[in-house]
């Protein structure tokens, strides 16, 4: 991974002792509420629903194991409200009812303290952490070059890509150094520290897109044209929210050392003539929807001018690419040959005579590998009784410790809120399993329906409409057999709170929309979306089944829309092939149904 230079802990040591002495200004009065306010969210620091809510960032998704020790010492140590904070969180949500199963045994609010939150933007939040302690915890995430730097605000983001980049098989290029050189160029720039929204880039190098490019204000994709020279697919516009759009291809091919000169042309356009008036038409996608030709005219001109006038003053150089590709550095993993052939073949055996659930999870938790003795392992954090993505503090010692033991001390987060051990030897995956499988995060899932997205919803979130974890709960725990779950083959789940999108629901094969009717919790429910996986082909929003559902209802429309899946399906043909094949007016009148016939329990049982 990324080795951090002295330039860079001297930076983020520096940012955190700024913010200490503006903490302690407006503790003591000198700084009000809103001075204060914009400060604190350039340091990843929101006030959430009942307590401040830190975003750190990690930038493209790479972890080292002694930033998790850090980030589990956080968990425990400060993610801790005072009692009467916490108890009137409980008491508010106690208000809003809980979400009943099948067997009558209700699911309420997840409200627990001594976690950190995995975001599908390869983030890290915390809930519960009281403000007077967020400058110890600036310093403790300083100590492994952390920060919580444009996490929040209208600037450029933190930069995402696939949690595979540098490993995949199916790369054309590591798109690592590209993100680094990214987040060094985006950092604090002064030009687009004001943009009229917040502005999201996200960056592969792989043929198949497990970055979701095509949904973010700026997609890139490397590519080799016919001469085989490196270069850069651009997309813009993309986005999600109350205006789902995919993004526009403005470049099909833009050389690889030019693509911090044409984003500067990409975001000075939009900083130019983004919508400031109306926050709702204020993200690039509206722009680029609006002016269409004339958005990419006007970016191509202002291209030509940084290139020609200005002398291209961003061109990543040969020795610059050099630098920061060469801070890259995988780790030193010694292994006997002969000894790890045998351990190898004893694996296969063990997986296909003796052990179903190792097997599964050889399929489902193991990834390819560029190196052919190494594999990617995802952990998986989506159980019944822990919403997805969360992480206790135990639970993040334990990661920190698998990875140092068989992952060369390296972590990631990935899109779908889950962990990934990216350098793990063939011969370990046994061992590996057996301590996972321990810790509860060897659930052979990845992809499948319990593997869903979720963001934290109404529990924690002031935006929020509805709760998505309490109906994360209860779909959780009413598909837990494997069998069914592998059975119905790779569906993903995606559940948001709000309009604003965070768990992603518009890209989800099923997706689930919190919406707010008369004061109540209501959900919508979409089929068909994608995110531009090989398996959802490409890229699109799902579309609503009709009316939205009450909570209890949602288990029920679930089910109903699996059981018409089931009905539909031919051989081997998964659930996303199968809807575009018949289309969405069976599983429309199937979520209806549903709703009809739960509705005549729910008076039955009254």
């Amino acid at each position: 991974m990324y080795q951090y230079t002295d330039f860079d802990r001297q930076f983020v040591r520096l940012r955190a002792e700024q913010y200490r002495d503006q903490l302690e200004r407006h503790l003591s009065g000198q700084l009000g509420a809103e001075e204060f306010r914009p400060l604190r969210l350039q340091n990843g620091w929101y006030v959430q629903r009942h307590a401040p809510m830190l975003r750190v960032a990690v930038p493209y998704g790479e972890l080292s194991s002694a930033q998790v020790r850090v980030l589990a010492r956080i968990a425990r140590e400060f993610d801790q409200p005072g009692n009467e904070i916490f108890q009137g969180a409980v008491a508010a949500q106690n208000k809003l009812g809980d979400i009943q199963l099948r067997d009558g045994k209700a699911i309420g609010s997840r409200l627990s303290t001594g976690y950190a939150h995995f975001t599908t933007r390869q983030n890290v939040q915390y809930n519960w952490i009281p403000l007077d302690k967020s400058a110890d915890v600036m310093d403790l995430l300083a100590s492994v070059g952390m920060h919580g730097i444009q996490t929040s605000g209208n600037c450029i983001r933190n930069i995402t890509s696939d949690a595979l980049a540098g490993i995949a098989v199916d790369e054309v290029a590591d798109p690592r150094p590209f993100a680094e050189i990214l987040r060094q160029w985006s950092t604090l720039h002064p030009e687009f520290a004001f943009l009229p929204r917040k502005f999201k880039v996200a960056i592969t190098g792989a043929r198949e897109d497990r970055a979701a490019t095509a949904w973010h204000d700026v997609g890139l994709q490397l590519l080799r044209n016919e001469a085989g020279t490196l270069g850069f697919k651009v997309l813009v516009g993309g986005g999600m929210g109350r205006t789902p759009v995919i993004a526009t291809t403005i470049r099909d091919f833009l050389p690889c050392d030019q693509v911090l000169n044409y984003l500067e042309a990409v975001v000075r356009v939009y900083n130019r003539w983004g919508r400031r008036d109306n926050k709702y038409k204020a993200r690039i996608k509206i722009l680029v929807k609006a002016e269409g030709q004339r958005y990419i005219d006007e970016v191509e001109e202002e291209y030509r001018q940084i290139v020609n006038v200005d002398g291209a003053p961003h061109t990543i150089t040969a020795a610059e690419f050099e630098r920061v590709g060469t801070s890259f550095v995988p780790p030193t993993l010694t292994c006997d040959r002969k000894s790890a052939d045998a351990k190898i073949a004893q694996i296969l055996r063990a997986a296909a005579e003796d052990d179903i659930e190792f097997g599964r999870w050889l399929q489902r938790n193991v990834s390819a590998h560029k190196n052919p003795d190494l594999r990617a392992v995802t952990l998986s954090f989506k159980r019944l009784g822990q919403a997805p993505g969360d992480a206790t503090a135990t639970q993040l010692d334990a990661v920190a410790d698998l990875a140092e033991r068989y992952s060369g001390g390296e972590v990631r987060v990935t899109h779908e809120q889950n962990l990934l051990l990216p350098w793990v030897r063939c011969d370990q995956l046994a061992e590996l399993w057996r301590e996972a499988r321990h810790l509860g995060l060897a659930k052979p899932n990845i992809g499948l329906l319990s593997d869903m997205i979720a963001c934290p919803g109404g529990d924690f979130c002031d935006l929020a409409n509805a709760r998505s974890l309490p109906l994360a709960e209860a779909i959780t725990a009413r598909y837990q057999d494997l069998d069914e779950l592998h059975d119905l083959g790779e569906i993903d789940l995606h559940i948001s709170g709000c309009i604003n999108s965070c768990g992603h629901h518009h890209s989800g094969h099923i997706g689930i929309l919190g919406v707010d009717k008369d004061g109540k919790e209501w959900y919508q429910v979409t089929v068909g979306g994608s995110d531009g996986k090989l398996l959802s082909g490409e890229p699109v929003p799902g579309k609503v089944i009709g009316p939205s559902f009450s909570a209890h209802e949602v288990p029920d429309v679930i089910e109903a829309l699996l059981d018409t899946y089931r009905e539909q399906r031919q051989d081997g043909e998964a659930f996303i092939d199968t809807l575009r094949r018949v289309g969405s007016e069976p599983f429309k009148q199937a979520g209806q149904q549903a709703r009809h016939e739960t509705g005549h329990e729910a008076a039955a049982t009254a």
